[in-house]
């Protein structure tokens, strides 16, 4: 398997890569297998909202901002910020001109989210192989929003969990409380609750293959130059290194490190407007 790790600066033996883009969704030689890299982008226990830039150059790993303010998660009782490692498929993306033909909404433009559910807690930028259990699709504001349920195939449970099934036997009241924390945890921030597709069941392993395959096949329409990416539809940035055949591709010497586009999060508790409080939703 290619062993990736990101720095803050989203580099792989020293040359700068879009963690969108340059990073294979399946391991090397591992598509049988079934093994998936996944870019952790929040951390378990933490609330720094951090995503994939997908507009900007090389797509860098940034907290989000609203307002002028870096944005956190706030803490729905019981829980304390994101409660599993929380990040994005490689080389996947939910088109937003796609009218999904079971959940009636497009797709929310972005990499497709994937919650990993092993014991370790991951560092933001590391790649973590997975391999998937299953889905859920929120639905955010007339959007798809899918979320794969993961294991880290090196956790000590990964060969005792391979489908959602095992993860009810062996993960006892997960699946509810991820439920529960997608369906309740922008309401603090005044908005809504979240709706889902499914009446809220978590689809199998087999329905999240199908998903994710497909979102990695308009994901190659978009790096071959077959969907207008930098339209206001999508204003998506499709720089890459390492995609033969895209248009977009970037030799070596064309490629420049910008190290102001690091990884950089705010520590909550040095925010203007630190909320520490347990909301009951």
């Amino acid at each position: 398997m290619d062993s990736f790790k990101l720095t803050a600066a989203e580099e792989k033996d020293g040359k700068i890569i879009s963690p969108f883009h340059d990073i294979p969704l399946y391991t090397t030689g591992a598509k049988e297998k079934n093994i998936f890299n996944m870019v952790v982008e929040i951390p378990r226990w933490t609330n720094a909202k951090v995503e994939i830039a997908i507009g900007e150059k090389y797509n860098p790993l940034k907290q989000d901002v609203k307002e002028g303010k870096p944005r956190f998660v706030k803490n729905c009782f019981p829980y304390k910020g994101y409660i599993w490692n929380y990040g994005a498929l490689p080389q996947t993306w939910e088109d937003p001109t796609h009218i999904h033909a079971e959940t009636k909404a497009k797709g929310d433009n972005d990499p497709i989210d994937v919650i990993e559910i092993g014991e370790a807690i991951g560092k933001q930028g590391e790649i973590k192989q997975i391999k998937l259990l299953g889905v859920m699709a929120m639905l955010d504001e007339g959007e798809t929003d899918w979320k794969v349920l993961a294991i880290d195939v090196n956790d000590p449970m990964a060969s005792k969990v391979n489908d959602v099934k095992d993860v009810e036997q062996h993960f006892p009241g997960l699946i509810d409380a991820t439920r529960t924390f997608f369906r309740v945890y922008k309401v603090p921030a005044g908005k809504p609750e979240n709706t889902f597709a499914f009446n809220g069941e978590c689809r199998d392993k087999a329905y999240a293959h199908s998903i994710v395959e497909a979102t990695h096949e308009a994901w190659q329409r978009l790096i071959q130059g077959k969907v207008p990416c930098t339209t206001d539809v999508y204003k998506l940035d499709v720089h890459n290194i390492t995609v033969e055949g895209s248009p977009y591709r970037l030799e070596n010497d064309q490629v420049t490190l910008v190290k102001e586009d690091a990884v950089h999060t705010v520590k909550e508790q040095e925010a203007e407007g630190y909320d520490p409080k347990w909301y009951f939703v």
